[in-house]
């Protein structure tokens, strides 16, 4: 297995990816895979983190299932504090908001539906970037020990051999319903088959929002069914109430009539 680097405390970022292999009715393209999150308390009076990545999703779009087992059983360095489970809402909430705000919605479990992210492992954002630069860092050089290997968000989300290993898992899923989750995954795959390259250019009415759009795959006719991220959905951080409140709607109307 290849793995892309290492998370602090040392696990392998492994590479995360649909396991069920069997035929599929709907194929769901995200952005990049998310990570088991921690609280880490420093040594001594030193400040921690509240919640840091430090294992891969153990299946992709996690529901943050047996979080506490997997921390458990990483061992730190001695003098480098300790691991406790993060807050419940910290671990799979982006899995949690598939499940409750798509799937569920569709009337589509999902044992019906191929996921897939078109950055396949876990990446650092620039606010877990300074958290481990100002907090983390400095305790693992007083220790002797190295920095983890954990690669940032690439500026380009997919290259050539990326959208034809993306294309490969689309035909082996043989679905005929490619949903997209926010901007991201029209802009670095879909596009490039000839759908548009945001969301917000298929509508932001009620009237325009979550329908199907025709789309042709590698010589498949498929039905491109584009919606917001399952931040937006979820309200999850920093999102937007004006899609939020569209896709809920779209949820109570129109998803259960759609397939």
């Amino acid at each position: 297995m290849n793995f892309f680097g290492t998370f602090p405390f040392g696990q392998p970022i492994r590479p995360v990816s649909q396991k069920e292999r069997d035929q599929k009715s709907i194929f769901v393209l995200g952005v990049y895979a998310s990570a088991v999150h921690a609280r880490w308390e420093g040594p001594g009076t030193m400040r921690g983190i509240r919640a840091v990545a430090v294992a891969s999703e153990p299946t992709i779009f996690w529901c943050g299932d047996d979080a506490a087992e997997i921390i458990a059983r990483i061992q730190i360095p001695e003098g480098s504090g300790q691991l406790l489970p993060a807050g419940k809402n910290l671990n799979g909430p982006s899995g949690r908001a598939l499940d409750e705000s798509f799937l569920e919605p569709l009337n589509s479990p999902r044992s019906k539906a191929w996921l897939c992210d078109l950055v396949p492992h876990s990446c650092m954002n620039g606010r877990q970037a300074t958290a481990l630069r100002e907090r983390y860092t400095p305790v693992m050089k007083k220790l002797g020990l190295p920095a983890p290997d954990w690669p940032t968000i690439p500026k380009k989300l997919s290259d050539e051999q990326r959208r034809d290993d993306i294309e490969k898992e689309l035909r082996q899923s043989q679905a005929k319903i490619i949903i997209t989750l926010g901007d991201q995954p029209l802009r670095w795959f879909t596009r490039f088959y000839g759908s548009k390259s945001r969301l917000r250019d298929y509508g932001t009415e009620k009237s325009t929002y979550g329908q199907f759009h025709p789309l042709q795959i590698g010589g498949q006719k498929l039905k491109l069914l584009p919606l917001v991220h399952p931040r937006q959905a979820g309200r999850l951080g920093g999102h937007s109430v004006e899609w939020a409140r569209l896709h809920e709607d779209w949820k109570q109307t129109v998803a259960p009539n759609l397939l």
